[in-house]
């Protein structure tokens, strides 16, 4: 399966590689383009992982660079899956998307970079999911709505070409991951709720 949105950039580049083949010398490049870009748009099927109601999972595909008190980001590389998915069962308060820089997503400065802040309402407060695009080919689609119920594990959108996903959580929650962790969307567990008398 396919992100949504992709079919442009596979027809795109089918139709390069077609041209190229008048030019054989560039005929491969072409053939690799191709399967690049339906390496990187694909979306797997995936059931959200049996965990606790309140249990956070993953947005993203990546690697934690980032992971203190109360929010944490997932460094999405080129090689990983980019369609993400909500962390938590909720409403949907708040859409903002924001012009930006360019800067790669890993970069500390990358904050100025366009973003789209997906705001959660759940029942033990907001969860915030930011989308932040990359240096390259800057373009973040959403497929939610203002107002929309979300599931645990639902998709709500994708960036384009390296990016990276930060989430804010209610102080109710203590992080379940560390820094340099792999994680996958819809599948790890990155937050519990803290129990009473539990430290963090």
């Amino acid at each position: 399966m396919l992100a949504r949105g992709s079919g442009c950039w596979i027809l795109g580049s089918l139709i390069l590689t077609a041209f190229m083949g008048l030019f054989y010398r560039f005929f491969f490049a072409g053939i690799l383009l191709t399967i690049f870009l339906f390496l990187f748009f694909r979306d797997p099927e995936r059931s959200a992982e049996s965990s606790g109601d309140t249990d956070v999972l993953s947005p993203a595909d990546g690697k934690i660079l980032e992971a203190q008190d109360n929010k944490l980001s997932i460094f999405m590389n080129i090689h990983n899956v980019h369609v993400n998915r909500s962390p938590v069962d909720g409403e949907v308060t708040d859409i903002r998307y924001r012009k930006g820089g360019k800067l790669p997503a890993f970069h500390k400065d990358s904050d100025r970079n366009e973003r789209n802040t997906i705001t959660i309402q759940t029942k033990l407060g907001k969860v915030t999911v930011a989308q932040i695009s990359g240096a390259v080919v800057r373009r973040i689609v959403c497929y939610i709505h203002r107002d929309e119920a979300v599931a645990k594990g639902q998709r709500i959108g994708m960036i384009r070409f390296g990016s990276r996903v930060d989430v804010t959580l209610p102080t109710e929650y203590s992080l379940a991951v560390t820094r340099g962790q792999k994680v996958k969307a819809g599948k790890t567990v990155i937050a519990r709720v803290v129990a009473q008398g539990e430290a963090r």
